[in-house]
């Protein structure tokens, strides 16, 4: 199978080469990637000589009619993904996100090349704190950042497609991911190299915002099973039911370093800063047969927290 990969140096889509090289036989994959601030070719490392690595732009028609003209799948992880960059250049975010996404769903559904797009929960805004609700496929779309209503608008682009451009595409929104290769601007790689450098960890607001915490290798796993089981024209929800506050999560970290007594500081929360993500994964558990390999975050850090500190020392 002749995969190209957009966005396949960055964190979730450098994992998904990476797993997909070591678990499935006869790929042929190409990475497509623009090497913007948060994707590194590093990120491959060990991987650059069973795979082709094309240095582009997603918003190139050129380069992405070529690439995807010679491809059987394409799965779509380029974007630009960071809500505070996005408060403070919303351009780019739609620049790339939407008018990016077009551009490959064009493409794939000129030379009826199957994709598969990555999006977010983040597209459904949030949920108060205190609810017991969950997000599912059927929740109304109401994002709240820059970057969430440019992955909102890339999701409908390719639904539109799919009803009117005979575009064959599945679309999974996942909840948020950790593991390793992820973007040191992140909360957990972020936390881990201020202590590393003796800097207190830092909280928006009152920390309390609570996510649905997956592992990049049980997002990848579902990806591959949408893919392989997904019904064209479907959307599937990846989470782990593993909600934890990122005080929580912050302060699980202080404690596996050996620095439980530590103070975490506070700082002026962003503006529109979701209180709680959700999701109910019943659809992908169901009709996939997906489910979580991984535990709860608050036990899996003890084994990535060594990941970023020999990335520090080295």
């Amino acid at each position: 199978m002749r995969i190209l990969v957009t966005g396949g140096a960055g964190f979730i889509g450098s994992n998904f080469v990476i797993r997909s090289l070591e678990s499935k036989s006869n790929l042929s994959i190409t990475v497509l990637d623009s090497l913007t601030y948060a994707g590194s070719v590093a990120n491959l490392e060990g991987s650059l000589q069973f795979i082709n690595f094309v240095r582009g732009d997603i918003r190139d028609e050129i380069i992405v009619d070529n690439l995807v003209s010679s491809a059987d799948l394409v799965v779509h992880f380029a974007a630009e993904s960071h809500n505070d960059n996005s408060l403070e250049n919303p351009r780019i975010f739609f620049d790339t996100n939407v008018m990016g996404t077009l551009t490959v769903a064009s493409a794939c559904a000129k030379y009826n090349v199957r994709l598969h797009h990555i999006s977010t929960d983040e597209v459904f805004g949030d949920l108060p704190l205190e609810s017991t609700e969950s997000f599912s496929s059927e929740t109304p779309y109401k994002p709240s950042s820059p970057y969430s209503a440019s992955k909102a608008s890339s999701d409908h682009v390719v639904r539109s497609w799919i009803r009117s451009m005979d575009l064959v595409a599945t679309i999974s929104n996942c909840s948020n991911n950790y593991g390793p290769r992820q973007h040191w601007e992140k909360l957990i790689p972020h936390t881990i190299r201020n202590l590393h450098n003796g800097v207190p960890a830092k909280l928006y607001g009152d920390g309390l915002n609570v996510r649905d915490w997956i592992h990049v290798d049980d997002h990848i796993d579902g990806i591959w099973l949408a893919i392989e089981r997904g019904v064209p024209g479907e959307t599937y929800l990846f989470g782990s039911r593993d909600t934890q506050s990122n005080k929580s999560v912050v302060e699980c970290i202080l404690e596996k370093i050996g620095l439980r007594d530590a103070k975490l500081e506070f700082i002026r929360d962003r503006p529109g800063h979701d209180r709680k993500y959700a999701v109910d994964p019943v659809l992908a558990e169901k009709t996939l047969g997906w489910k979580p390999a991984r535990g709860s975050i608050l036990n899996e850090l003890e084994n990535l927290i060594p990941w970023y500190e020999k990335l520090l020392r080295d």
